[in-house]
């Protein structure tokens, strides 16, 4: 399988214009036209996770972090960034890494945050973005209503949440008079032509409006097709950093601390907070997730999970009355593995893999 199908199919499902502007995703070292045949999964590539990939003779290491964040102004061997480029070229092995982009995507790794400390039914934390939706309304004879909806929905028009091939129909009539120079499908040169037709609506993004027009056009008798081509006040899906979502049960801080560091598997885990206070709403930010404190008490969560806190920022919390679960940056994030090995099994021709290293460069004693 071609590293470029390979790419293809997780920007489908994680776009990279979904990652915030100062981050780096994507294709980090390789030829995109290169063949894969065993991908490793890590959170990141550091010289232990590129031995192992070559001792496992994987071709592709996806990693979470970003494997070049800065810019860089030569690569050599005397320097340990440009000798890991160095050994990944030289085995023919690519790197393409998905950060802030997975973060936020739906089914990211915030969700599986949530998934793996079994709460549902969760709402983003911060929204980022949210998605254009135009209405394409277009005109057509009866005899080919079915092949333009067709082509359509085929262009990815007419999708509204877990629906496809959503479209409206209302029968009329068109009148139209072919002038000198006309080519007509119907009707005559210098004759009022009136048909019975057919009035098509369907939303579509913004990413797929250009493909849909033209898929229309190409099934479309007309010699010149009327249809509008209207943006809508109302957005499509939301994007956004961090999850929220109320417990089933009622929890302390105590308990629901303790129930992440058993999914964790954690040896010890930071809580700021009296360990009684009662918790029913949970916010979650992966990795470093500290400037999210009041956009979670603003959300009405009663604690946020995340990671690399400072002194002054857990006093602050102390101060508003939230309280905050420090699980680590590495510990809320390594289960990046877990979820990418499990969407890429389900969609890949070729072996998945997760690196056995622990590269927590933290050791508790």
């Amino acid at each position: 399988m071609k590293l470029k199908e390979i790419m293809k199919i997780i920007e489908e499902k994680y776009p990279v214009n979904l990652a915030e502007s100062w981050d780096n995703v994507g294709l980090m070292v390789g030829d995109p036209n290169q063949e894969i045949k065993k991908v490793l999964v890590s959170i990141e590539a550091n010289e232990a996770i590129i031995q192992e990939a070559k001792k496992e003779q994987a071709d592709l290491i996806i990693t979470h972090h970003p494997f070049i964040f800065k810019g860089m102004k030569r690569i050599t061997t005397n320097d340990f960034k440009g000798r890991m480029i160095h050994t990944l070229i030289q085995n023919g092995i690519a790197v393409y890494s998905m950060h802030t982009n997975f973060d936020i995507a739906k089914d990211g790794l915030n969700d599986y945050f949530m998934e793996v400390i079994g709460l549902e039914y969760t709402k983003i934390l911060d929204v980022t973005s949210k998605e254009t939706l135009f209405k394409i309304v277009v005109y057509a004879p009866k005899s080919h209503e079915e092949a333009v909806r067709e082509a359509l929905a085929k262009a990815g028009a007419g999708a509204m949440g877990n629906y496809s091939d959503c479209t409206y129909h209302l029968d009329g009539k068109g009148h139209f008079k072919p002038l000198d120079g006309a080519n007509p499908y119907i009707g005559a040169v210098g004759d009022l032509e009136t048909v019975e037709e057919v009035r098509i609506e369907c939303t579509v993004r913004k990413e797929f409006l250009d493909a849909a027009i033209q898929s229309m056009l190409a099934v479309h008798p007309y010699e010149t097709v009327a249809y509008d081509v209207i943006q809508l006040q109302n957005t499509g899906e939301e994007d956004g950093i961090g999850r929220i979502a109320d417990l089933p049960n009622e929890m302390s801080l105590e308990q629901i601390a303790k129930l992440v560091k058993e999914k964790l598997s954690m040896n010890a885990i930071r809580v700021v907070g009296d360990l009684s206070h009662p918790i029913k709403k949970v916010a979650v930010v992966t990795g470093s997730g500290a400037d999210y404190i009041r956009t979670s008490m603003r959300n009405g969560a009663d604690v946020l999970i995340t990671g690399d806190l400072k002194y002054h920022e857990a006093q602050d919390a102390v101060d508003a009355g939230m309280c905050l679960i420090d699980c680590n940056h590495f510990e809320s994030e390594n289960i990046f593995k877990d979820v990418m090995k499990r969407f890429l099994e389900s969609k890949l021709s070729v072996s998945v893999t997760s690196s056995q290293i622990n590269i927590n460069p933290f050791t508790i004693l």
